[in-house]
């Protein structure tokens, strides 16, 4: 079995995302770009500059609320978020929040077909596992594509998350844990069936992320 990678890159021009996601997809399947890193205007000439490639992107717009970087009002990040899928990317990650909270672009997504997934995400702690399960049941309303990502404070934490691939049904889970406790889980989640880990090009863009390269040594993995 191959597993799989998905360099994140968060950078404030056009430019600076081309040239890594140029760089990244020679080392990775897939490339997450965090376009909550630009200024609103420049997002659909991102969109454009690298849209022969977006067949392995995971665009981001994530809110400040949500542990991102957009700062403009909710009404025109849900524009954006409807642009990006005008481009039809790899996967576009939309919050569960999100989604709860705007069943009409839910129905837009739907209609265009757009390849969701959806996440959530815990920056202080690792919820109990039966508000795990409940926050997976609600995300898998929407996609079969499920990222739910929490905070570890212990190693048990770590475990925790890595035990709800048990569970996970027809579901593609993404499951893991952040910070110092939670990097192993983004090793071992590759082993019980998550498509892929994320991981950055150099500088950790996530409290506890692997580079790509460290990655590749730990589970000798390489591309063909």
């Amino acid at each position: 079995m191959k597993y799989k990678t998905c360099i994140s890159i968060g950078e404030n021009t056009p430019e600076k995302i081309r040239s890594k996601l140029k760089v990244a997809l020679k080392k990775s399947d897939y490339v997450e770009i965090r376009l909550d890193f630009l200024k609103s205007e420049q997002i659909p000439k991102t969109l454009e500059i690298i849209k022969k490639d977006l067949n392995k992107v995971v665009c981001t717009l994530r809110p400040k609320t949500e542990g991102g970087k957009f700062t403009g009002s909710e009404k025109e990040r849900i524009s954006i978020i409807k642009l990006i899928a005008e481009y039809n990317p790899f996967l576009l990650d939309i919050e569960l929040n999100t989604l709860n909270k705007n069943k009409e672009l839910f129905r837009y997504l739907k209609s265009t077909k757009t390849k969701l997934l959806v996440s959530w995400h815990d920056f202080k702690k690792t919820p109990e596992n039966l508000e795990l399960k409940n926050k997976i049941k609600q995300m898998s309303k929407f996609s079969t594509n499920v990222k739910i990502v929490s905070t570890a404070k212990s190693t048990d934490d770590s475990t925790r998350m890595l035990e709800l691939y048990n569970n996970k049904g027809k579901n593609n889970l993404i499951s893991f844990a952040m910070g110092d406790f939670g990097r192993i889980s983004r090793i071992l989640c590759l082993y019980l069936g998550s498509p892929y880990t994320y991981v950055s090009l150099g500088k950790a863009i996530a409290p506890g992320q692997f580079s790509v390269d460290e990655v590749k040594k730990i589970i000798n993995l390489k591309k063909k």
